[in-house]
């Protein structure tokens, strides 16, 4: 069909057109690092999953990256600016110390790291997630966390436990500076206590502290649990912690009634000790059952071991049961008295009968006139009554 007149001709389709020239104006996309899988969309995801063979962040990741998640190598330590360029042959961080702008989440799991030095994530503003979970932590520099004013993800789950005390002290020290932390993992750590530096970040909205070894909170750190200035206060993962359900224990359980939207899993909370009161779930207990030692007030020593309800139920029931077989051996025995006597009876003449046997025979052996002859001389001659002589 020809075109009408005036009508500019259309030589061809436009949008392949328009193509070609979107693709030679955009700049090239940064090549994915070496070892590592690269997911394109709105935001681009890294994911290297190398074996021990990597041992330090790789260099050549791109600088528009805004997920990076390394698992499974051997980085041990992680020295300071190791995401801006600086690595343990000295070479200088890139200018201006920024080198990954844009990465928002980094996730470094099961990476066999054991030291965090100053500074390690210097160059990364944007970061709000961190994860350094199951690695076995055993030095943490006190400004490790410096430079992440973003920061609002903290997971350390299982990554605590062989530090010791001065790890502890040194998380203290790191946690300070992350005023913008909303949620803080510290799951399966053996924590005692709960960090003081994470009960006073300002803005906390989740601790995670199940798995742990904690015996109870103090009157101390449920106040610091609290918020002043409208701010909402943290909710609380407790559960799978050795409770010990004495009169220590008291302030805790009030606070958890008062509070136990807080605390999501308040009621697979158990008691571990005492004895009594073991895998009772804490919330069903009231404060008269929670008691201490004898001259113990305030709590610290050794728990009374008291029964509770079931157990003292089942003392009431073993007796009962008791009583029952009593009563019907007691019953057997009366009907059948007479046949008891008649084998009693039976009983005492055999014995009679047997001692009068053993009677007997000692007599009969005791008797001189059944000693037995003395034997003739050897030689003599043997008279007969006929031989005359």
């Amino acid at each position: 069909m020809a075109p009408r007149a005036g009508q500019p001709e259309h030589r061809g389709p436009l949008l392949p057109g328009l193509l070609l020239v979107a693709a030679a104006l955009s700049r090239p996309a940064a090549p994915c690092p070496f070892q590592c899988y690269c997911f394109g969309g709105p935001k681009l995801m890294l994911r290297c999953a190398s074996g021990a063979e990597l041992r330090q962040p790789p260099r050549d990741v791109p600088p528009d990256a805004r997920n990076l998640t390394i698992v499974g190598a051997n980085l041990t330590v992680l020295r300071a600016a190791a995401f801006a360029g600086g690595d343990a042959d000295g070479e200088e961080a890139v200018e201006g110390g920024v080198r990954l702008p844009h990465l928002t989440a980094l996730r470094l799991t099961h990476n066999n790291i054991e030291v965090v030095e100053d500074g390690a994530f210097d160059g990364l503003p944007s970061l709000t997630a961190l994860d350094l979970s199951h690695n076995p932590l055993r030095t943490l520099g006190g400004g490790a966390f410096r430079g992440l004013p973003a920061l609002r993800s903290l997971q350390l789950n299982h990554a605590l436990a062989r530090g010791g005390p001065a790890l502890l002290a040194a998380l203290d020290a790191a946690l300070a500076p992350l005023d913008e932390l909303r949620l803080l993992g510290l799951a399966g750590n053996a924590l005692s206590r709960l960090p003081p530096a994470a009960l006073r970040r300002p803005r906390l909205e989740q601790l995670d502290v199940h798995l742990n070894a904690l015996a109870g909170l103090d009157p101390d750190e449920l106040r610091a649990l609290e918020r002043d200035g409208g701010l909402p206060a943290p909710r609380l993962l407790l559960a799978d912690n050795p409770l010990r359900c004495g009169c220590a224990a008291r302030p805790l359980l009030a606070w958890l009634h008062n509070a136990t939207e807080r605390v999501p899993d308040a009621r697979r909370l158990r008691c571990a000790a005492p004895r009594a009161l073991h895998n009772r779930p804490f919330l069903d207990l009231d404060e008269t059952q929670l008691r201490c030692a004898d001259g113990d007030a305030d709590g610290r020593g050794d728990e009374v071991e008291v029964a509770g309800p079931e157990l003292e139920a089942s003392y009431v029931f073993f007796g009962l049961v008791l009583a029952l077989i009593g009563l019907i051996f007691l019953m057997v025995l009366y009907l059948n008295r007479r046949g008891i006597q008649r084998w009693m009876r039976n009983l005492r003449e055999a014995c009679r009968d047997q001692m009068e046997g053993y009677h007997y025979r000692y007599e009969q052996d005791a008797d001189p006139r059944r000693a037995p002859a003395p034997a003739a001389p050897t030689g003599s001659r043997a008279t007969s009554p006929g031989s005359g002589l």
